[in-house]
């Protein structure tokens, strides 16, 4: 099989490939039959945005016992790598009892595992 290397991350790819498996960006233009001047659109279905960000997948069932043990703390926000909200709810302890219900039920009603 054929190999080229990635422009963006150096990562080897497919000959034909058009998207960096490692990466998602775009490395080459699309080829079409017909020649019009409509801007090409690739969709890219990674976990990154931009390159930059990558999402955290986190255990409803760990998360649910951080929640129902330590929510006054702020401890399941912590855990979903939240820590702004974590401190938050420490000093607020859970947003005063509320705001530990209320991600109670939303974290019981997600799906295992879920991504933030």
């Amino acid at each position: 099989m054929e190999t080229k290397f990635c422009e963006f991350c150096g990562n080897k790819v497919a000959i034909d490939a058009v998207l960096c498996p490692k990466c998602g960006k775009q490395l080459e233009e699309l080829k079409t039959e017909t020649s019009n001047s409509n801007p090409q659109v690739v969709i890219n279905n990674s976990n990154t945005i931009n390159g930059a960000y990558e999402r955290k997948q986190c255990d409803k069932w760990i998360a649910l016992l951080l929640c129902i043990f330590l929510g006054v703390f702020g401890g399941h926000k912590f855990y979903e790598g939240k820590a702004g909200m974590g401190v938050l709810y420490l000093f607020t302890v859970g947003l005063f009892g509320i705001g530990v219900i209320v991600d109670f039920i939303t974290i019981l009603c997600r799906p295992n595992p879920y991504y933030v």
